[in-house]
């Protein structure tokens, strides 16, 4: 149930606090008062699209705050609990904030949250029904939607198991045409794979080999210059065995350990300078003993070389082609046998996906049955509880019938011996049909209902669902539009009736249907055009008498219409 609601700096609304209560409270005001700001506001909260024409002309933002109390174990509940909202005694707190910029956010129960949160939250907790819903039941669309929210599981299993096979069909369907109408383009790729692989396979390529191959290149084609740069070294390092007299570093570097060596003794200092000079006697005699070999292991064979730059000239070619260097070149063939498996395996893919579609078909014409079945056996129920609604608002002769029906389609699936069309929803074609009056053949609420009954027969089908899929609080926005006289009266009555099994609120300027209310708020405006915190305020006793008297007749202070306006009033507290 919705307990309070703040607005701020939202259309005419500068500050207002809307507060709720259980039962009928009906919503009036002048027009233009920012009754339907009430409404618009709930919206947000809800999830409804942000708009920064809503913020108020001056402001930055506008917010709106609500409070909606749900037990404990409730889906709206559960599902707030696992975004991380916590319950406020029992409520949800929710937010709304709009920027002049036209950003939104939103908060539910503390925590800040996605607007397709509240968005999932609200049909299980406000129905919200306006003059644009008035026109959305005139689509069959919505009026299978209808049918199918009556009669419950009944259509929800076989129709679930109907959309699922409805998907895969797709699938299959949509496989199918990409493989027989690029059959050509195919062919042709695996084709470019069949050789690219190939020419791969006969160089066989190992990982890394081009650069292997690129160091051996520039080893073999600089033999001459290495093995004299080694021979240079070894001597400058060893020595020249042909110049006994000539000085090598070894030598030196030994003659300086030992000149440390006789006097480490005497400072520490100098004997760690002599540690580490033999250490560098050591890594010389290393360094040149692998000179002395480095010559004998060169390899300079010139038909060596020749066959390096000649598989070097191989691999070339492939990373031409096919890749930045051999280990590219090696994924590439690697990734694209799988794709060459797949396009070699079209033939049996395409026989595959066909005996899978065919069946798929099949089996969608048996679901389809199954569910034109489980609306046929829920229209006749929907249509009576319509009907028997209708009769409670003033249209006692009216009848509602549903039609349910479907077109013929080659290219459809076959239910019932027919070939028809269908669609995500199944293959029917669901219609409601009025006969307002006795003799009068039923046709299409689409053309044969005035904007009044429509009205009825909306707020009928909404009765009736209260009774098989209740919400715990519905709001109507005018939906009373084009009803007057006893048939306003009776709709005021049927609204205080479905008010006894939940919170109703309704926006109207009807004062038949006001007086039914349990409580009736005055939205109004101050001389400045703006709708303040005492904007909205409840009427009791003469306030109210005074209300209903100017929606009657705009005038406040006539007899006449406070005289009517008491005996709205008495009617409608002696019909509960």
């Amino acid at each position: 149930m919705l307990e309070e609601m703040r607005i701020r700096s939202l259309g005419v609304i500068e500050d207002a606090v809307v507060e709720l209560s259980p039962g009928f409270t009906a919503v009036t005001g002048e027009t233009g008062a920012g009754k339907t700001m009430v409404v618009t506001s709930l919206g947000l909260l809800l999830g409804g699209r942000a708009d920064a024409t809503l913020v108020r002309n001056g402001a930055r933002s506008a917010v709106v705050e609500g409070r909606i109390v749900v037990g404990a174990d409730s889906p709206a509940a559960v599902r707030a609990e696992e975004a991380g909202a916590e319950l406020d005694d029992g409520a949800l707190l929710v937010s709304r904030t709009i920027s002049a910029e036209g950003r939104s956010r939103a908060h539910l129960g503390g925590r800040s949250v996605p607007v397709s949160l509240l968005g999932e939250l609200a049909d299980d907790l406000v129905a919200v029904h306006g003059q644009t819903d008035q026109q959305g039941l005139l689509r069959p669309a919505r009026q299978r939607k209808a049918l199918d929210r009556y009669a419950g599981d009944a259509v929800a299993v076989p129709l679930a198991k109907y959309a699922s096979a409805y998907q895969r069909l797709r699938e299959v369907s949509a496989e199918l045409e990409e493989l027989t109408t690029r059959a050509r383009e195919r062919a042709q790729e695996a084709d470019l794979l069949r050789f690219g692989l190939g020419e791969i396979g006969a160089a066989e390529p190992r990982p890394g080999e081009d650069v292997e191959l690129a160091a051996e290149a520039e080893r073999l084609g600089h033999a001459e210059a290495l093995a004299s740069a080694a021979a240079a070294a070894h001597t400058a390092l060893a020595g020249d065995p042909e110049d006994p007299e000539g000085v090598d570093a070894t030598t030196l570097v030994a003659g300086a350990t030992r000149a440390l060596e006789a006097v480490r003794a005497h400072d520490p200092a100098l004997a760690s300078l002599a540690d580490r000079l033999g250490e560098i006697g050591i890594l010389l005699t290393d360094v040149a003993g692998e000179l002395a070999g480095y010559a004998d292991h060169l390899d300079a064979d010139p038909l060596r070389l020749a066959a390096v730059e000649e598989r070097r000239a191989v691999l070339a070619q492939l990373t031409r082609k096919y890749g930045a260097d051999i280990d590219a070149v090696l994924a590439w063939a690697e990734q694209n046998a799988g794709r060459l498996a797949e396009l070699e395996g079209d033939d049996e893919r395409i026989e595959a996906l066909t005996a899978e579609r065919d069946a798929l078909r099949a089996e969608l014409g048996e679901l389809a049955q199954a569910v034109t079945d489980a609306r046929t056996a829920a229209a006749d129920r929907f249509a009576a509880a319509v009907t028997a609604e209708l009769g409670e608002l003033a249209m006692p002769h009216a009848r509602i019938t549903v039609a349910i029906g479907q077109s013929d389609d080659p290219e459809g699936i076959e239910v019932n011996g027919r070939t028809v069309a269908y669609g995500p929803s199944g293959a029917d074609e669901v219609e409601l049909h009025l006969a307002p009056h006795p003799g009068a053949a039923p046709r299409p609420i689409a053309k044969g209902a005035s904007g009044g009954e429509l009205s009825r027969v909306m707020l009928a089908v909404e009765v009736v669902f209260a009774g098989s899929d209740p919400v715990p609080t519905y709001l109507f926005d005018e939906v009373d539009a084009g009803v007057g006289g006893k048939a306003a009266v009776e709709v005021g009555r049927r609204l205080a009736r479905l008010a006894k099994s939940a919170q109703v609120v309704v926006v109207t300027h009807l004062p038949q249907v006001a007086a039914f209310a349990d409580r009736q708020l005055l939205v109004e405006k101050t001389s400045d055009g703006s709708v303040t915190r005492s904007g909205v305020r409840a009427l009791d006793g003469e306030e109210r008498v005074r209300e209903l008297s100017r929606m009657l007749a705009g005038l406040e202070d006539s007899d006449t219409a406070r005289a009517h306006a008491e005996e709205l009033l008495a009617a409608a507290r002696a019909s509960r």
